[in-house]
């Protein structure tokens, strides 16, 4: 087949992902992409600059047209409809506008302006043919929150809209590169007496760096000895508490800011023994995947898409509620032993290209 994938927010996972189906599938699969910036213009005007670029093609015939949530579909394909009026659209949704939690702080929320990015992801999953979730979390949260989101809106809310959503609307896990965590493996890594924790994420305030940083302070101050590794992207206006921690953690702190090289990244992954989660949102978790490949034992919040990466008969020991976090997080630190004896990559092994492109192919060879 051949197949044209459109991502207009072609950066980070995003790129990770439209690359990683490129190269692993069996189909001829051709890419339309713009820079990965401006996230909120990319929604706005994105479509229209992807379409006269689809029109400037010399081959316009695709046997099906992937694209990313980051594109108004609506737009996108009435502008080039005269050329795909057979064609079949796929909507592949990283993330979603609706229940994504917005920072405070954006001007868009206090001006009350944010409905309108949901409302782009809305029609776009209303002209879809198929829409893929990389999670059953995320699905289940984008449906379950339409009716309320229809609702507010004066009249005309066309509820009855959301059973045709549903109706078409299937899970397709995200695929990662895991194996090459395997290829970056140290040769030998000397394990510390000492528990190392780490963090792997956005330093952005969805992933809930207060607890995590504020509950290592407590376990400090209670005489628990550690090491900490905090990786992950850093930002203009990251939360204050990562300058904070730097400061009250610094003497158990062995590696502080983003990793420059995949390899390093690895290496810090394979090495690290223990990854308390705290995020609000993930609908997925690829970071959270990665370091579970590696045999970083996770401690989990019981909610969002997390349950679906571990074994139910693990769920009680590597999951916590809000209240028991602290006391299961300085149980496993003073456990370390019982974590270096765990093998979790079989736990998401199956996340891997190889096996999801697999998925993916048989998936899209069903619309034709």
């Amino acid at each position: 087949m051949r197949i044209l994938l459109v991502e207009p927010f072609f950066t980070g996972s995003h790129r990770q992902w439209t690359l990683g189906w490129q190269q692993h599938s069996k189909h001829k699969i051709e890419l339309l992409t713009l820079p990965g910036y401006h996230w909120k213009w990319r929604m706005h005007g994105g479509a229209v600059t992807l379409a006269q670029q689809f029109l400037k093609l010399k081959d316009k015939n695709f046997e099906a047209i992937v694209v990313s949530d980051m594109l108004d579909l609506s737009t996108f394909k009435s502008l080039i409809a005269a050329h795909t009026n057979t064609t079949p659209f796929v909507l592949y949704m990283h993330e979603n506008q609706l229940t994504y939690p917005w920072s405070k702080t954006d001007a868009d929320v206090q001006l009350k302006r944010d409905n309108h990015y949901a409302f782009i992801n809305y029609t776009s999953a209303l002209v879809a043919d198929k829409i893929w979730f990389n999670s059953k979390y995320h699905l289940e949260s984008f449906i379950g929150s339409l009716p309320n989101f229809l609702k507010q809106f004066p009249d005309y809310t066309n509820e009855e809209t959301i059973t045709e959503i549903s109706k078409k609307s299937s899970v397709q896990s995200l695929g990662l590169q895991l194996e090459k965590f395997n290829l970056l493996k140290p040769e030998y890594s000397e394990k510390h007496q000492r528990c190392l924790v780490l963090w792997n994420h956005r330093w952005e305030h969805d992933k809930n760096p207060e607890l995590f940083f504020n509950t290592l302070f407590e376990i400090q101050e209670q005489g628990v000895d550690f090491r900490l590794a905090v990786l992950g992207e850093s930002f203009k206006n990251s939360p204050k508490i990562f300058s904070e921690a730097k400061e009250k953690l610094s003497e158990k702190i062995v590696h502080w800011g983003f990793a420059p090289s995949e390899r390093e990244y690895a290496e810090w992954l394979w090495k690290a023994d223990l990854l308390p989660v705290t995020s609000y949102q993930d609908f997925f978790g690829a970071s959270v995947v990665e370091a579970i490949f590696c045999n970083t034992v996770p401690l989990l919040p019981k909610r969002l898409a997390y349950p679906e990466h571990l074994p139910e008969k693990y769920h009680s020991t590597f999951f916590y509620d809000e209240s028991d976090f602290s006391v299961k997080l300085r149980k496993r630190i003073m456990d370390v032993n019982y974590l270096r004896v765990m093998n979790t990559q079989q736990w998401v092994r199956h996340y891997d290209w190889a096996i999801q492109a697999k998925n993916y192919d048989i998936e899209i060879e069903s619309l034709k």
